[in-house]
């Protein structure tokens, strides 16, 4: 029961974010948070660097996955060092694998590919828990078994991509066709919910000219979609159906990635079946490999009230604040668009 609660408040928590999410970010005043004042120019005004919704988004939604990730694993009272230790090596990895990899598929320098991120931390997970687990016995003992810990990724990974899409919508990426350019069907099946973004500094408009067009929601889509596989993998997590539930969310959020290509319109990289979509199979057939080969025997019985109680940590939350904080440096930060501000007096108030 004292699962069930949990994951029902989550959810209700996680939908209301959604709905919200979907109803205003698309608008012009969603993309720029706050501008840092950079050089005065000639005409005194102030050079500005753009903060982001966008970077906001992203370390909110890499700050729940982490929370989720640490609750799960602390309720099988898998080490928390090893935890946080496995967690670090990846993130290190994977953060700067946002940028570099988007430059190789897309040849863009100034953009970030959360998928190609994600295809880097599926790889690399196997090692960086053998490579934590190993760092960690040298100086304690540790427990920190391969599936289970894999298990929570996903969860994790899933839910970070899945609210992750609210970025896409306030910065206007990842955005879906135009609903004149697709079936009778789809036309009819999102005439109401269609996405129209505005503001002629998104992404939609300047790459593709599509502002104030109605298009396919398919950040949305993959919002809801993945939000639920976090969810229904927390559940099977913690009937200790560790190895279906890795399959589980890496299968759907990755075939779910090569199916809603077919109703992106933005540029994906070279190519009719696009790089990404190439990484989404090969992820599904290395988890699926994974899962094969796992032989471990796990005795321990998830307690969602221990992984709960285990957050209420001064170090944990310091840790986690720290943890959104860089990330929204690094992903927050506009280097696609700038800002001129200037300053005045209200002289009705002096």
């Amino acid at each position: 029961m004292t699962d069930l609660l949990f994951l029902i408040a989550t959810g209700l928590i996680l939908a209301s974010l959604l709905l919200w999410g979907f109803k205003y970010l698309p608008g012009e005043r969603w993309q720029v948070l706050a501008v840092v004042l950079g050089k005065k120019n000639d005409s005194s005004c102030w050079q500005g660097t753009n903060l982001t919704y966008y970077g906001f988004f992203i370390a909110t939604s890499q700050l729940l996955s982490l929370t989720l990730l640490l609750v799960l694993l602390g309720a099988m009272n898998i080490s928390l060092a090893g935890t946080i230790l496995a967690t670090s090596l990846l993130l290190s990895i994977c953060v700067p694998s946002a940028r570099i990899v988007a430059g190789i598929v897309e040849k863009k320098q100034h953009t970030f590919t959360i998928g190609g991120a994600s295809f880097v931390g599926i790889i690399l997970a196997p090692l960086s828990i053998l490579l934590a687990e190993n760092l960690l016995n040298r100086f304690s003992e540790g427990y920190l078994p391969m599936m289970p810990v894999l298990a929570a990724m996903a969860i994790a990974y899933a839910l970070g991509e899945g609210l992750g899409r609210l970025a896409c919508i306030s910065y206007g990426c990842c955005y879906g066709k135009p609903l004149h350019q697709c079936s009778a069907f789809t036309r009819w099946f999102f005439q109401r919910t269609g996405t129209i973004f505005y503001g002629e500094t998104k992404k939609v408009a300047y790459e593709s000219k599509l502002c104030g067009v109605r298009l396919v929601p398919i950040q949305a889509i993959t919002s809801i979609i993945f939000t639920l596989t976090a969810l229904v993998g927390s559940w099977m997590f913690l009937q200790e159906k560790f190895t279906v539930t890795f399959v589980f969310c890496m299968a759907v959020t990755q075939i779910w990635r090569l199916l809603s290509e077919m109703l992106r319109a933005d540029f994906r990289g070279f190519g009719k079946f696009s790089v990404y979509q190439k990484m989404g199979v090969i992820a599904v057939l290395y988890s699926i490999a994974l899962a094969c080969f796992d032989q471990s025997e796990i005795s321990q019985h998830p307690v969602i009230i221990a992984g709960i109680s285990g957050l209420w940590n001064p170090g944990i939350l310091i840790g986690l604040q720290l943890a959104w904080v860089l990330f929204f440096i690094y992903f927050g930060r506009s280097t696609v668009t700038s800002s001129t501000v200037s300053f005045s007096l209200r002289k009705d108030r002096i």
